[in-house]
């Protein structure tokens, strides 16, 4: 049995992230890290960004056994004792622990066709996947206009790809922007080459030589060389709710990050975690959150006990645009657009009940800070306060 003062399950950037804050406290106690994944831990973000404009793969890796990490790849954890402190894995290897972290992340929704044909983007495999189809291959289909199904689909485009974007709501980013600012970016994937469909909902999947025949719901057909799908993920929690730990859309933990057993704490995309300044729990799965949720739970980990209060923040580049964006972003809520140029450069405001919510800034560079205090302010605004509040 391996036994380690620090065990960390889940080898993605949250893991990695509590590696790190381990170290800054801990320069010499034991760690292990049980991952799923072959490959070790990995930058994710430029799955969709930055590897299909030219960065080199080299650079998307973090390192993580220069720490001192022990690394076990292509491992599941199966089971967790509580009691005894222990991890089995799914070829039936046991680690022992002092203190563990769940860094378990998520598993992508799937169809209910198509089997292995459609690739649900997560993993660097998957970029590999669909990178040697897009050395074959032509026409390609994207399944989802949220926020992995909008980047893949620039991308594709970007790479020269015939390019059919299908979802089943109004609008790109239906469930984050305003109505007028998804409809601008329907007719602008549209100026780029992207065929948006919307609203339309894949229904079935044909094998046709070496590629497929994609059908929707309405009886459209579309022949394509591959097919890539971005609707959400699951947090893998199973793990924990096996071992009777609280799970709540996610497994839910206490301001320094423990869960309900002092020793286990969670972090990442799994977490589901307090935060002050919205008043509620949240459960957040962008790169911001990853980095600083992992490094607050290697700290605490190591015996820091610090409360992690940050307020993620998440970005994306859709062709030559770009946003950041902090707290809650639905587009089901009273909006505030402030624009310097209509949908190319601007600050768009949620609120409720007279709060600031959220901040979208589109184009908008270096006030994800300010946005952040704007959200912890009480208020009441009114949509005349905030016009100007943050600088375009």
């Amino acid at each position: 049995m391996a036994q380690y003062t620090y065990l960390i399950v889940g080898g993605g950037m949250t893991g990695d992230a509590a590696v790190g804050g381990i170290r800054e406290v801990d320069k010499s106690g034991s760690i292990g890290v049980i991952s799923a994944e072959r490959n070790p831990p990995y930058n994710r973000p430029p799955l969709s960004k930055g590897l299909w404009k030219g960065q080199s793969e080299e650079e998307i890796w973090r390192g993580t056994g220069d720490q001192g990490a022990e690394l076990h790849l292509g491992r599941r954890a199966s089971q967790l004792d509580v009691g005894d402190r222990r991890v089995t894995d799914d070829r039936g290897a046991t680690y022992s622990f002092d203190t563990l972290l769940l860094a378990t992340g998520g598993t992508p929704r799937r169809l209910p066709f198509g089997g292995d044909s459609i690739i649900y983007y997560r993993s660097y495999d998957d970029y590999r996947h669909l990178r040697e189809l897009t050395e074959r291959g032509r026409r390609f289909a994207v399944i989802g206009g949220g926020f992995i199904g909008s980047e893949l689909a620039a991308a594709l485009a970007m790479n020269g790809k015939s390019v059919v974007m299908l979802f089943p709501d109004e609008g790109i980013g239906a469930r984050l922007f305003p109505p007028g600012l998804r409809r601008f970016l329907n007719d602008y994937y549209r100026d780029k080459g992207v065929d948006v469909r919307a609203p339309e909902t894949a229904a079935a999947l044909e094998r046709k030589g070496a590629g497929s025949v994609l059908r929707t719901k309405s009886g459209e057909k579309f022949e394509v060389d591959g097919i890539v799908a971005g609707i959400g993920i699951e947090p893998n929690v199973d793990l924990a709710k096996a071992a009777g730990l609280r799970v709540d859309n996610g497994v839910v933990v206490d301001e320094f990050l423990r869960t309900d057993r002092h020793e286990i704490f969670a972090a990442g995309d799994v977490a589901s975690f307090y935060n002050p300044a919205l008043g509620k729990r949240l459960r957040v799965e962008h790169e911001d959150n990853a980095n600083t949720m992992g490094t607050a739970a290697g700290r605490n980990m190591a015996g820091k006990d610090q409360p992690y209060h940050h307020l993620p923040f998440f970005y994306s580049d859709l062709f030559d645009l770009g946003y950041e964006a902090v707290g809650d972003l639905d587009g089901r809520m009273q909006t505030v657009e402030d624009w310097k140029e209509p949908f190319r450069e601007g600050v768009v405001y949620y609120l409720r009940d007279g709060r600031v919510r959220g901040v979208l800034l589109w184009n908008v560079w270096e006030q994800v800070d300010n946005a952040r205090k704007l959200i912890a302010e009480p208020g009441p605004f009114r949509p005349q306060d905030l016009k100007g509040r943050l600088p375009a």
